[in-house]
C-alpha cells in the first residue's frame, strides 16, 4: 500500500505539470559555462507547494480511507460475535481416543483435549469457518506479528502459552479494537482496569493501544486472576465477566445441592467446583455467568485449534513475517504525526500504525513523548525536529463549511480574526465560504480548542468526584446525630469493598441488612450503611 501511495502521489505530481522537458543540444560543439540557475518567481513556487501539498493530502486521505474500512469491517464482525449466543444445550460430546487426546494435549498448553467436541466449542468452531471466515483470515495474516512475543511473555509468568490466541477473539490482533462497553485496545482493557494495571489513558495518549505494554498489563492482569482462581479458564471467566461475578456463582454452585440432595455433585473429585478448568464448564451451565462469559473460553478453544492448523479448516497456512526494524524520537511538545510522517518519508497511515497511541494525530502540547519511526529514518527526522518552530510542528486541516456558515462565524469558531483565517484561504478575500468547501485552519487553533475541552472535562470530572466522595463519606445528620444511609449495590461490588468504602465491618453490615454468612450480594439490591 505506501508503494501504491507513493505512485499516486508521483501520478499526480506529474499531471499537474510539474515535470519540464529536457533541453534539446547545443547546435555548436563549443563548451559553454553553466547558466545561472533561473529565479524561480515567489508565486509559482508558492503553487508547487501548494500542489505538492495536495498531492500528500491525496495519498493520506487514500490510506486512511484504508485503515477506516478495514478497521469498520473489524469492528462490525466482532460486535457480530459479541451478539452471537451459542445453544443452551450442554454436553462434551463423544470422548476421544487416546491418541487424540494425547495429541491434542502435546499440541496445546490449555485443555482442549476434553472439551474440543463440547456443543459451544462445536458452535463457534462453525461461526469462525462459516460467517466469519472472511475476517478470521484477515486477522490469521497479522497473528505472525504478535503472538510469539505474546507468548513468550505469558510463558515467563507461569502462564499457557496459548492464551495468546485471546486478542484474536477480543480485537482480530487491532491496536485500535473498540468494544461496544468502550473497551479498547488489542487485549480490550477497560479504563479502570488499565489504570489500575499501569497504563496511562487520558485524551491524548491511550496505552491500551500499545501493544507491548498493553500486552504486559494483560499478563499481569492474568497472573493474578489465576492465581485467585487456581485455573487458567476460571481466570478467562473473570476476565471477561469480573472477578466478583465468577466468584459468587462459585459460591452459589458450591452451595446447591443437587436432586440427590448432595451439594455440587458433579464437581471435580476434590469435591470442589473451583478445582480445575471443570469448574468453568460447571458455572456456565448455570445462571450465574452472563451468556458472553459462558461462550468466551469456548471461542478461545475453537479460535486456539484454528490458529494452530489453519489448514485443516480450509484456511491459507500461516507463515512467519520478518519484524520491521524501529527507532524512536523524542518530541518536547504538541506535533503532527503527519509532519513526522514527511520527514520520515512514510505515509501519514503508515506512522500512525507504528503509533496507534496518540488518539488525536498529534503529540501531547508541553510533554515528552517517544514517537517511533523506521530505523533508517531516525536520526534524521531528530535533527529535523529540533528546527521546527512550533507552527511549522502543527499543519493546517479542513473544515467543511456548513450551510449558513459564514468567515465570520467560522473565524469565531476557532478563535481566529478575520484576517488570519483570509491569510491561509485567500480566495476567502473575494467571496463567502460555499457549502461543502474545505476551509484551511491553523493547527494552533485546533490545538487551542483541544485544550479548552480537556480543562471543561477536567473541571467536569472533579466536580463529579467531588460529588461521589461527599456522597460516600458524609452521613445524612438529623438534630445532630448520624442516621444509617442507603446503597444499592453494583455489579461486582462485594461486603468486603462495601466495608472498606463505608469504613464499617463486615458483620456490622450483616447486622444492619439482616444477611446470614455466605448470603450472596446480589446487583440492585439496596443496602443499610450503619454510621
Amino acid at each position: 500500500m505506501p508503494r501504491r501511495l507513493a505512485l499516486v502521489s508521483a501520478l499526480f505530481l506529474a499531471s499537474c505539470g510539474l515535470s519540464r522537458p529536457a533541453a534539446g543540444p547545443s547546435p555548436l560543439p563549443v563548451p559553454q559555462p553553466p547558466a545561472p540557475p533561473a529565479a524561480v518567481p515567489a508565486a509559482l513556487a508558492e503553487r508547487h507547494a501548494a500542489r505538492r501539498a495536495a498531492a500528500d493530502s491525496v495519498a493520506d486521505s487514500l490510506a486512511l480511507a484504508r485503515l477506516a474500512r478495514d478497521s469498520a469491517l473489524d469492528q462490525a464482525m466482532l460486535d457480530r460475535i459479541a451478539s452471537a449466543a451459542a445453544p443452551e444445550e450442554t454436553g462434551a460430546g463423544a470422548p476421544l481416543r487416546n491418541d487424540e487426546a494425547a495429541t491434542l494435549r502435546g499440541m496445546f498448553d490449555i485443555d482442549v483435549a476434553n472439551w474440543v467436541d463440547h456443543n459451544r466449542v462445536h458452535y463457534w468452531t462453525n461461526f469462525f469457518v462459516g460467517p466469519a471466515r472472511e475476517r478470521m483470515a484477515i486477522w490469521l495474516t497479522r497473528m505472525p506479528h504478535f503472538e510469539p512475543t505474546m507468548r513468550e511473555a505469558l510463558v515467563a509468568h507461569g502462564l499457557p502459552g496459548d492464551l495468546a490466541y485471546l486478542p484474536l477473539i477480543e480485537s482480530g490482533y487491532s491496536p485500535t479494537a473498540v468494544s461496544r462497553s468502550r473497551a479498547v485496545g488489542m487485549w480490550q482493557f477497560m479504563k479502570g482496569t488499565a489504570r489500575l494495571y499501569g497504563l496511562h489513558v487520558d485524551g491524548w495518549v491511550d496505552e491500551r493501544r500499545d501493544v507491548a505494554k498493553a500486552t504486559a498489563a494483560a499478563v499481569r492482569y492474568l497472573t493474578d486472576l489465576t492465581a485467585r482462581f487456581g485455573s487458567p479458564y476460571l481466570a478467562l471467566a473473570a476476565y471477561n465477566g469480573g472477578p466478583g461475578r465468577v466468584s459468587r456463582g462459585l459460591a452459589r454452585i458450591d452451595a446447591a445441592p443437587d436432586e440427590s440432595g448432595d451439594a455440587a455433585a458433579d464437581a471435580p473429585e476434590d469435591g470442589s467446583p473451583q478445582a480445575g478448568d471443570m469448574a468453568f464448564f460447571q458455572l456456565a451451565d448455570t445462571r450465574f455467568l452472563r451468556r458472553e462469559t459462558k461462550d468466551y473460553v469456548p471461542k478461545l478453544i475453537a479460535a486456539a485449534m484454528i490458529a494452530k492448523q489453519p489448514h485443516r479448516y480450509g484456511f491459507p497456512r500461516v507463515e512467519a513475517t520478518p519484524v520491521a526494524r524501529l527507532d524512536s524520537v523524542v518530541v518536547t511538545d504538541a506535533t503532527g504525526l503527519d509532519v513526522i510522517a514527511r520527514l520520515a518519508g512514510v505515509s501519514l497511515a503508515d506512522l500512525w500504525e507504528m503509533n496507534p497511541i496518540y488518539v488525536r494525530a498529534l503529540t501531547p502540547p508541553a510533554r515528552t513523548s517517544v514517537v517511533r519511526v523506521p530505523a533508517e529514518a531516525g536520526a534524521a527526522v531528530q535533527r529535523e525536529l529540533a528546527g521546527l518552530s512550533a507552527q511549522e510542528r502543527l499543519t493546517s486541516f479542513p473544515h467543511k463549511v456548513k450551510a449558513g456558515e459564514t468567515s465570520t462565524r467560522i473565524a469565531k469558531r476557532y478563535g481566529l480574526t478575520l484576517a488570519e483565517l483570509r491569510a491561509l484561504n485567500p480566495e476567502l478575500r473575494a467571496k463567502g465560504p460555499r457549502p461543502g468547501q474545505a476551509v484551511r485552519i491553523p493547527g494552533q487553533a485546533r490545538l487551542k480548542g483541544w485544550l479548552a475541552e480537556d480543562r471543561r472535562a477536567a473541571a467536569a470530572e472533579l466536580k463529579a468526584r467531588s460529588r461521589r466522595s461527599h456522597r460516600a463519606v458524609t452521613p445524612l445528620r438529623i438534630a445532630g446525630a448520624a442516621r444509617p444511609r442507603l446503597h444499592v449495590v453494583r455489579a461486582g461490588e462485594t461486603l468486603s469493598s462495601l466495608a472498606r468504602r463505608f469504613g464499617v465491618s463486615v458483620q456490622a453490615l450483616r447486622s444492619a441488612n439482616g444477611l446470614p454468612a455466605g448470603s450472596p450480594l446480589i446487583a440492585g439490591k439496596r443496602l443499610t450503611i450503619p454510621s
